[in-house]
Parts: C-alpha cells; sequence; structure tokens
C-alpha cells in the first residue's frame, strides 16, 4: 500500500497512534508512546517514496519494542521503578537495525519487571490485559507486545524470551511468537535477566511476518561474542511442501493438560496429517526436569546480572541512608518488586557455600541431559509439537501471588531455552472459555527454515489470514 501510493506512511502512523490513543487505556499494552519519532521516521519514508526509492522489506512499518530493549535517548525501564527516569545513551542492535530501515517506532511495551514472569502483572505500570478479554492475563513477560500485536495496535513487536516469554502471551493473546535459535539474533542492547538463556524475538500476527523480521535481525554481530547469525535466510523457504515431514509428539508435554486445550491440539494432528506430515508419539522424561533446571539456573544468573543496580551508577537510589551499605540495602529493597527480590534471593542461595553442588552445578548437568535428550529426539523426528501453554489466559490475579502456580505455566516453554533451541508459537483454536489456544512447534538448532515453513503451510492451510480482534486496531 504504501508503494502504490494507497496512503502515505505518515498517514498510516497517525492512524495507529490515533488507534493507540483510543485503546490503550483498557489494555495498557503500552507503557510509553513515541510519537514524535514516529512522525519524524514516516517523514523520511514518504519523502523516499516521493523519490522513487524501493523500500526495504520493514520500512515504514509501525512497531514496537519491548521495554528491555534499549533505544538511545528513549527512557528504558524494564518497567521497574529501580530504571525509571534511566535513558541509554546507545541503541540495542536489533533496534539499530531495524531503524537504519526507517521502521516506525511506536513506543515500548509493557512487560513483567525485568522479564520475570508468565501473566505480565508484575510491572510497575499495572499489568497489561488480554485483547480477547482485558480482565484476563496478557501472559508474560512480552504480554505488552502481545496485546498490541492481537488488537492490532502494532504490526509487530520485538519481545525477549528468556523462558517462553514470547511463545506464552502469543499463545494466549492469540498471536504468531517465535523465538529464535539462542545465538542467531545480538542480545546487545537487551537488559540481561539471565545470559547464556535470553533470546531476542519477534511477535507477529502472522508466520510470514515472523519470517521477514527473523531475516533482517538475525545477523553476526560483534558487540555479542555468543552471536553468529542466522544460516540461511528463511522467506525464500516459505510455501515449500511438507509431505514426509516427521513430527513427535512427546507424551510428558500433555501430561495434565486440560481436555479443552487438549482437543484443540488433537484437533491439529488430523491438519497435520492431511497434510502429508508422518505423526510419532515417544516419550521424553528429562523435560519434567526442565522447571528446577531453569529456576535454578536463570535465578543465579539473574541474581549475578541484577547485582549491578546499586544506585551508584544509574537507576533509582534511595533517598535516605546513614551509610553506603545502607543506601545498597534500602535502594535494591525499595527499588526491585516482590517477584525479582524472590528471584535474586534464590539465584543468591544456589550460588552460595554449601548449596553450590548440591543445586547449582547438578542443574548443570541435568541442562545437559537435556540437551542431549532432544539430540536424540531430532535423529528420529524433524520437528517436536507440543501445548505452548498447559491452559487458556486467566483471570488477573488468580495465582493470590502464589509463585509456584504461576511457574507451572512455564512448564513446556522452558526446555526450549534450557537447549538453546527454535520453537514458534501459532494460533490452533479456541478453549471452552473462548480463549485462544497456542501450539508450539520446537525445531534442532538453526533449523528455522524447516520450523517456520511448517508454521506457514499449517496456517495457510487453516486459513492464512492473520489473527486479530474483530472491531479493534487500526482498519485498512
Amino acid at each position: 500500500m504504501l508503494e502504490s501510493r494507497e496512503l502515505s506512511c505518515t498517514e498510516l502512523t497517525e492512524k495507529y497512534l490515533n488507534a493507540i490513543g483510543k485503546e490503550n487505556a483498557a489494555l495498557n499494552a503500552y507503557i510509553r508512546l513515541t510519537p514524535e519519532t514516529a512522525l519524524e521516521t514516516a517523514r523520511r519514508v514518504d519523502e523516499d517514496i516521493a523519490s522513487g526509492r524501493s523500500l526495504s522489506p520493514l520500512e515504514g512499518i509501525p512497531m514496537t519494542l519491548k521495554d528491555n530493549i534499549s533505544t538511545k535517548g528513549i527512557e528504558t525501564t524494564c518497567c521497574s521503578k529501580m530504571l525509571q527516569g534511566y535513558v541509554p545513551i546507545y541503541d540495542a542492535t536489533v533496534w539499530k537495525i531495524l531503524k537504519d530501515q526507517n521502521a516506525v517506532l511506536l513506543g515500548k511495551t509493557n512487560m513483567d519487571e525485568f522479564a520475570m514472569g508468565s501473566t505480565c502483572e508484575n510491572s510497575c505500570y499495572g499489568g497489561a490485559g488480554n485483547p480477547h478479554d482485558p480482565v484476563r492475563v496478557a501472559g508474560g513477560s512480552s504480554g505488552g507486545a502481545a496485546a498490541a500485536v492481537a488488537s492490532d495496535l502494532a504490526v509487530y513487536g520485538l519481545g525477549s524470551d528468556t523462558g517462553g516469554s514470547i511463545r506464552e502471551p502469543a499463545s494466549f493473546c492469540g498471536a504468531v511468537g517465535f523465538k529464535p535459535t539462542y545465538g542467531t539474533v545480538s542480545r546487545y542492547g537487551l537488559v540481561a535477566f539471565a545470559s547464556s538463556f535470553d533470546q531476542i524475538g519477534p511477535i507477529t500476527q502472522s508466520v510470514e511476518d515472523a519470517a521477514l523480521i527473523y531475516d533482517v535481525i538475525s545477523r553476526q554481530d560483534p558487540m555479542d561474542s555468543t552471536c553468529t547469525g542466522r544460516k540461511t535466510a528463511v522467506v525464500p523457504d516459505l510455501g515449500k511442501g511438507i509431505r514426509g515431514l516427521k513430527i513427535g509428539i512427546p507424551r510428558e508435554y500433555f501430561d495434565n493438560v486440560p481436555e479443552d486445550v487438549r482437543k484443540a491440539l488433537r484437533n491439529t494432528l488430523k491438519i497435520w496429517k492431511s497434510m502429508g506430515a508422518e505423526l510419532s508419539e515417544f516419550g521424553m522424561p528429562s523435560v519434567k526436569l526442565g522447571l528446577p533446571i531453569y529456576y535454578i539456573l536463570a535465578c543465579a544468573e539473574a541474581s549475578s546480572n541484577l547485582g549491578r543496580y546499586d544506585g551508584i551508577r544509574y537507576g533509582y537510589c534511595t533517598p535516605h541512608y546513614q551509610n553506603r551499605e545502607e543506601m545498597v540495602c534500602k535502594t535494591r529493597s525499595e527499588g526491585f518488586g516482590r517477584e525479582v527480590k524472590r528471584r535474586i534471593l534464590l539465584g543468591t542461595y544456589v550460588l552460595s557455600a554449601g548449596y553450590y553442588d548440591a543445586y547449582y552445578k547438578k542443574a548443570q548437568d541435568l541442562r545437559g541431559a537435556v540437551i542431549r535428550a532432544f539430540d536424540d529426539v531430532f535423529q528420529k523426528c524433524d520437528l517436536i509439537l507440543t501445548p505452548t501453554v498447559p491452559t487458556t489466559a486467566f483471570p488477573k490475579g488468580r495465582t493470590g501471588g502464589d509463585p509456584v502456580e504461576n511457574y507451572q505455566t512455564d512448564i513446556c516453554t522452558v526446555p526450549v531455552n534450557i537447549a538453546g533451541l527454535p520453537a514458534v508459537s501459532i494460533p490452533c483454536g479456541s478453549g471452552r472459555d473462548g480463549m485462544p489456544v497456542g501450539m508450539q512447534l520446537i525445531g534442532p538448532r538453526f533449523s528455522e527454515s524447516v520450523l517456520l515453513n511448517a508454521a506457514y503451510r499449517y496456517e495457510q492451510e487453516t486459513g492464512g489470514e492473520p489473527y486479530r480482534v474483530k472491531g479493534m486496531g487500526v482498519d485498512l
């Protein structure tokens, strides 16, 4: 539409900003808007179109960033009191790439504080609502991005996934959430939670959009020593046949899954068979260790990464203290929220003398066992199919502050981060409450082309239209 001049980029941007102004109050998807930045970029795009220059793949497209992705000159808080007022002096690599393509940044989206949570309720700005029912959670931690995309208040959003933080909110909100292979997308400028788990990826309205964005942002980056970039481009492989594709169904992932979610997933198996895929069921007992492994190792890394917030260099500092020790203690007690403090304490405990061998070292050994289990499975099948989350989105405040009940929602997603694998969540039906159900496809490392092509073919087979909440967002 931009290239054919059906509308200008400025008109497109204004449509999105107006829709956000009307609907964000109910969803709380955005915690910070950037209209001046967006309209200035739109003006440049309109000038490029007028000059006859062809557009880059994502040029002029309104999008959003999770509030833990650094943006030069734009406040980045991780939705924490600890970082309120912090304005980065550099751009995250992913945002620099998109900015160079004239992507239109509408604003920063809501999230669980420091990406620690499964519901987006652990935010100093209040939680994001689910577009299908605002009294329900949007999922975490990238809940704001998923809510914005599902309600068409952004074309796409970038989030981060440490234990399911892209895929889970995508499942709850009925969007596509893609977590790439660890190391294919730079983490430079992503505020760290757990460095060996964190990965940036897109939340979109369709699989094709996810592939387009991945191909653009998956570049080797010398600023991130773990970043290798992608092996091959994904978009050219979209649409290839999947007859003979071997899809494995691990029994353990379906334990304790409610019947309505199980039914939606059973229906998808019929579709995969009709498309020529070969399905096989198998056991994978080691994935049941995923949650304890993840919460020991991720919290240990968080304990180390969050040690820098001491009230001295940047961020929040308590106004009243007698000495340095009291200042650091009060700053961290007042600046961090309850869930972040809980995870710092847990991480510090498992790293402490006398408990390191019993917890941290054992969890690292078991991480290796999970990686080997996935390697063995991928000798026999091309992809793995599981639920993304065992439930549909539940009402806000359901857990009543019980952290263990919240952690259980990550049970299907954390093994992927433990092993550094790529995975995508795509909508596959609804539960008895009418809320979206997500299907997760998992592939071997660097198998993005096979993974996203399979998801794309499924999406085309079941309709191919972007999944949006009717009556919300921008109508083009």
